[in-house]
């Protein structure tokens, strides 16, 4: 199989849920909350992806939680990697009491499970997407600045820094020039990898309704609704899990394709 085999079908595969995502931003068959008095309906022209208990079309409230989904991802992502590139590039670069302050804060967050760290944050600042997403993004910063810093540390050492260093150049322009553009194949794997957690990480807070609010449209929750009705409407967790293995999946194939091309 080629190396590029693996970015062109995670492409498509992101392409075809981002499409799909991007489409409930506009449209949906149907009301995503709307309640009718045909439950549980089976997958048919009508609901491509059936009924939930209450009437709700599967299909419309897949759209849009999904949406939500990715968003939280992104901006997950999103905090994690700036905010973890800044630590790690400075305790890295610097290394000594900095070095020494910055990690073992670092250390001290990442020895918390991190469940219990969610719970406590979303209890200080309550549900909602924004809030989902902050919590999620500090929670993630730690494994960023840990990956981030070991690069930066062994790129110091390199003979191209040691040139930019006598040529003049600023430690903001080695670290984010010269430095950060070497390293960015390993911060695409993390960010691959990071926002696949992103994803199943909402959906578990979620599907513990702990997450976004259970009248909005969840992907987690729906999972969490459909678990007692996989025996009389199976449809319900294959559609709405469907979705996030094949958004995990493509983005996957995207970090493994990007991977294997830089080999």
């Amino acid at each position: 199989m080629r190396k590029n085999t693996f970015l062109r079908v995670g492409l498509v595969l992101t392409a075809l849920v981002v499409g799909f995502i991007v489409l409930g931003l506009f449209w949906t068959p149907y009301s995503p909350n709307a309640m009718d008095f045909s439950r549980l309906l089976p997958p048919s022209a009508a609901h491509p992806m059936g009924t939930d208990k209450f009437g709700r079309d599967i299909l419309s409230r897949v759209m849009v939680g999904a949406g939500d989904t990715l968003l939280i991802a992104l901006g997950t992502v999103a905090i994690g990697t700036v905010v973890g590139t800044l630590i790690g590039a400075l305790t890295g670069w610097y290394g000594g009491w900095v070095d020494e302050l910055l990690m073992r804060l670092n250390d001290a967050l990442a020895s918390f499970p991190s469940i219990l760290i969610l719970l406590v944050l979303v209890s200080l600042l309550g549900g909602g997407r924004e809030h989902m997403t902050l919590a999620l993004g500090i929670v993630f910063i730690p494994s960023y600045a840990r990956i981030v810093r070991s690069e930066f540390a062994r790129a110091r050492t390199q003979n191209y820094v040691h040139s930019a260093e006598l040529m003049g150049a600023s430690t903001a322009r080695i670290l984010f020039v010269h430095i950060l553009p070497n390293i960015w194949h390993t911060l695409v794997s993390a960010i691959t990898i990071g926002f696949n957690n992103a994803v199943l990480a909402e959906a578990a807070m979620s599907y513990l309704s702990i997450g976004v609010s259970p009248d909005e449209a969840s992907l987690g929750y729906m999972l969490s609704e459909s678990q007692s009705m996989l025996d009389s409407a199976p449809w319900y967790a294959l559609g709405t899990g469907a979705v996030i293995v094949l958004l995990i999946l493509g983005v996957s194939l995207i970090g493994e394709g990007l991977q294997r091309g830089e080999n």
